[in-house]
């Protein structure tokens, strides 16, 4: 009864849409009806509004944070644990309050992450910056930076259960991001920082 009472606290946990809230919050427009339509924090900063970006990237990062450090901190098995970060990450990317169309997962994978083990996370996430600073797409960096985490972590611990975990939150991620990859071989992909279209 406790794994499943953690679990769908995590889902309920990922499915808040932290990019809605800043929206409201900072009197833009819906994200989603804007840019690619994204409920992302790369979405919402094409509305120009900064802080309303680095809010939703934060709120998005930690929600996959606290829901792994919690069921850590409650001495769940490190199967428990695993769920649990599959749980709000997929809450993130399937919301139950946004009718389960929910943001690309980028955010919230880092936060998953750097809770699970904080080398893999910043290996991760060192990973996404060089990308996005080197070329400006954020997709990119996003889809490489999943690429590598399995083997970042396979390099780290070898063929445990965690690379599992970590395997399937990129395959999803990766999955998530296949109109942007689609566009970026077509050339037609947003930089970041680009604007919202009129």
């Amino acid at each position: 009864m406790q794994t499943a009472l953690a679990l769908v606290a995590a889902y309920l946990l990922g499915s808040v849409p932290f990019a809605m809230i800043a929206s409201r919050l900072f009197g833009l427009a819906d994200p989603r009806t804007y840019g690619s339509g994204n409920p992302g924090a790369t979405n919402v900063l094409r509305s120009g509004n900064k802080k309303a970006a680095l809010f939703t990237l934060i709120g998005d990062a930690l929600k996959g944070w606290v829901a792994v450090f919690t069921a850590q901190q409650m001495a769940f098995s490190s199967t428990v644990v695993g769920l649990v970060a599959l749980a709000v990450f997929f809450g993130h990317l399937y919301p139950i309050f946004l009718k389960f169309k929910g943001g690309k997962g980028v955010a919230t994978a880092a936060g998953v992450l750097i809770a699970l083990d904080l080398g893999l996370g910043l290996a991760v996430l060192a990973t996404w910056i060089f990308v996005a600073f080197a070329f400006r797409y954020s997709s990119l960096a996003a889809v490489l930076a999943a690429a590598m985490a399995p083997v970042f972590s396979a390099l780290m611990h070898g063929a445990g259960g965690q690379i599992l975990i970590v395997g399937i939150l990129a395959m999803a991620l990766v999955g998530k991001h296949w109109v942007n990859i689609q566009r970026l071989l077509a050339g037609q992909e947003s930089k970041i920082g680009s604007k919202k279209k009129a």
